[in-house]
């Protein structure tokens, strides 16, 4: 049964439980299952991944994976369901299953569901039983966490609250529940649990605080602004322990005057507390002018930082804009327009590449740009196949299919798309690592050298084009990205400080030095620093022992001086502050929408209030619900699910285009960057009332 095993072809069998790559023949103990993670280069599973395995050969693997754990997933709730069932009144499991499938009966696909079905949904009965004591408490208990389900679904998707009230909504939830269960009504939502959520966030952000003595912490401003009269500021604050939105300000009255910026920042740091901030990173949405020197003149530990997000993203942009590399661009969206704008030949493709899609769509339209011209290099061997088959070649499609079969034949054009592979997705790796709210502080300085460095390697034999390229990216990281705390970062991260292969300590070290008088800000704190430093850099004392050189490479930088860190503890103080750290704004998806209703003139006070209410309680249930809800083992945090049919990638070039790119960075409205399902995704317009205001 073990040889069925479609990865068997993969390698080879040898004497008891070891296998041989076939692409590598690296020698692994464990079998097949082993080897499994050796090919599809999943992390965190002890194994070494393969660095010769084939694209197609990742992507069976880890479908195989993934149906595994998604077989396993359903045995487990089939196993609860079925311990549920067993305690139920032997009337209630009586009840005859009746299928009401509009598939085959007694197809395999159709008794899957079926029995999934019928295992996983609660029952449904028009009788129910009368519970007493201990019972009534548990079906209280019961019911309250599905009212609160139900409110967190609304306030996460911006449901409007007349939907609680809706017949057919009522008729979904007792046909999921049963005759009589208690929906939450819109009243209900409003008045109970929009100010329960609200405490219980407020709570939970308490705990959130109480680490911030030792780690610190670092506000995030993300703007909006129309580029005439109106400008907002989201503030939100993070820290180790997660990033949870704290308000948003209306600056329109204070954008053009930078004391007015001031006062607004200066009170959200006196609300944070002073002590605790670290750092304060914004985008360049709006001209902040000389607000940064004032703000760190005035709280001497505090520093101010680009957004490594949005710079990683001009990057990107400014490559596109590059006459040879957006020529590729235009040429690769004939085929997907084609392909897009067309049912059939969509459904064809999508037969012919087993479901899998042409277009990705990114978090920025730069992102898109490049990882779906990566995607049509990576399919182009199976694009000309289907377009030469006999099925292609004896439809309606054919002849209109010729501007892009001759894009497909073209190896010149796809020479140069390679080259466009290659030198960006250096940079798309850095936007992979500073985005969704990790502490990649310690890392920045590295990857912009790899980025350099790369890119060098890759042209080494042609001056032109890496000067083209190394021009736009070391002028705008010196320029717009580089901050001395990514230095000082740099320089305290272990995998960093023990690598002898690291050669630019020579150009961070007085950075260093000037960060840590900043943060180190009494005499006392300095005592012995010298000392300290002296240990660090030798590996003595804690330093040096086999458990922290192990966790070097493995630990985030931060836990790694707090466990090790104590025989420096001057040091260890500031390091974690200044390691712990994030460097973007982008930790979440927004929705400016909510925020833009908020400050609409036109609305009172009560109903200004409700919708500030509903923005909190809806971004940092967002926050919050993201991670839980990351399922797929191949996750890319720069992908966004689904394609985006407004994009240039997709659009009818033929008609005219409805809607455009929401931008984010650098003016939200006038030029495109951020897509517009992700950002503006919920069914309403710009125009229609949210929550029922």
């Amino acid at each position: 049964m073990r040889e069925r095993d479609p990865c068997w072809e993969y390698c080879d069998k040898l004497d008891g439980n070891k296998v041989r790559c076939r692409f590598c023949h690296k020698v692994l103990n464990g079998g097949i299952s082993r080897l499994k993670f050796h090919l599809s280069q999943i992390p965190s599973k002890g194994v070494n991944p393969c660095t010769k395995v084939k694209e197609d050969a990742i992507e069976k693997v880890k479908s195989i994976i993934s149906a595994k754990e998604e077989y396993k997933e359903f045995q487990l709730l089939k196993r609860q369901r079925v311990a549920e069932l067993s305690v139920l009144p032997k009337r209630a499991r009586e009840v005859p299953f009746q299928s009401t499938s509009l598939g085959l009966p007694n197809s395999p696909a159709g008794t899957l569901a079926a029995e999934q079905s019928h295992l996983l949904a609660p029952e449904v009965s028009t009788s129910v039983p009368k519970l007493s004591g201990a019972g009534n408490k548990s079906r209280a208990a019961s019911e309250l966490e599905a009212e609160r389900c139900i409110a967190e679904f609304f306030f996460e998707n911006k449901l409007d609250y007349s939907i609680a009230d809706s017949v057919s909504y009522q008729h979904m939830l007792e046909v999921l529940g049963g005759a009589g269960f208690p929906w939450p009504s819109a009243e209900v939502l409003k008045d109970k649990w929009l100010h329960k959520l609200k405490s219980e966030i407020l709570q939970k952000t308490k705990e959130i605080e109480k680490d911030w003595v030792t780690t610190g912490c670092t506000i995030l401003a993300d703007s909006w602004t129309d580029n005439k009269l109106k400008a907002l500021i989201n503030f939100s604050v993070s820290s180790p322990l997660g990033t949870f939105f704290l308000k948003t300000v209306d600056a329109s009255a204070h954008f053009k005057t930078h004391r007015g910026l001031y006062d607004l920042f200066d009170e959200v740091i006196r609300e944070v507390g002073p002590e605790n901030v670290v750092q304060i990173i914004a985008d360049r949405n709006i001209n902040y002018g000389s607000i940064d020197k004032l703000i760190m003149q005035n709280y001497n530990s505090i520093f101010w930082s680009p957004c490594a997000s949005f710079c990683i993203n001009s990057m990107l942009d400014d490559f596109s804009k590059i006459d040879w590399v957006n020529q590729c661009i235009c040429q690769a969206q004939t085929i997907t327009r084609f392909i897009y704008n067309n049912k059939w030949v969509l459904d064809f493709m999508r037969k012919s590449m087993a479901g899998q899609e042409l277009v990705c769509s990114g978090i920025t339209k730069s992102v898109s740009d490049f990882l779906t011209l990566k995607s049509l290099l990576r399919h182009r061997s199976k694009l000309k196949q289907m377009f030469h088959c006999a099925e292609f070649s004896s439809s309606s499609y054919a002849s209109r299919s010729i501007p892009s079969v001759d894009i497909l034949n073209d190896d010149e054009l796809w020479r140069a798309v390679e080259e466009i592979a290659a030198v960006s997705e250096p940079l798309l790796r850095v936007m992979r690592d500073v985005s969704g709210g990790k502490a990649a502080i310690g890392y920045i300085y590295e990857s912009m050298t790899k980025v350099t460095d790369s890119i060098r390697t890759y042209y080494i034999m042609d001056e032109g084009k890496c000067k083209s390229f190394l021009d736009i990216v070391e002028q705008k990281w010196q320029s717009e990205l580089h901050s001395p705390l990514h230095s000082a970062a740099a320089f305290l991260n272990p995998s960093i400080q023990y690598n002898p292969e690291v050669k630019f300590f020579s150009s961070i070290k007085e950075e260093f030095y000037h960060v840590l008088d900043k943060v180190l800000t009494t005499p006392d704190l300095r005592q012995d620093i010298t000392a300290q430093l002296h240990a660090f850099r030798k590996a003595q004392g804690m330093f040096g022992s086999n458990i922290a050189k192990e966790a070097r490479n493995n630990t985030s930088p931060g836990m790694w001086w707090e466990q090790y860190g104590d025989s420096a503890p001057s040091l260890q103080r500031a390091a974690v502050r200044i390691t712990s750290q994030v460097c973007s704004t982008l930790t979440f998806q927004r929705d400016w929408d909510i925020i833009l209703q908020n400050h609409n003139e036109k609305r009172n006070k009560l109903d200004k209030e409700a919708l500030a209410n509903q923005a909190y309680v809806h971004y940092n249930l967002t926050l919050h619900s993201e991670p839980k809800t990351r399922k797929k083992l191949d996750g890319d945090p720069i992908a966004l699910d689904g394609i985006d049919m407004t994009s240039p990638w997709v659009e009818d070039s033929d008609g005219p285009i409805l809607t455009q790119w929401l931008d984010r960075f650098p003016s939200a409205l006038d030029s495109g960057d951020l897509n517009t399902r992700q950002f503006g995704g919920s069914i309403f317009g710009p125009g229609d009332n949210l929550f029922g205001l």
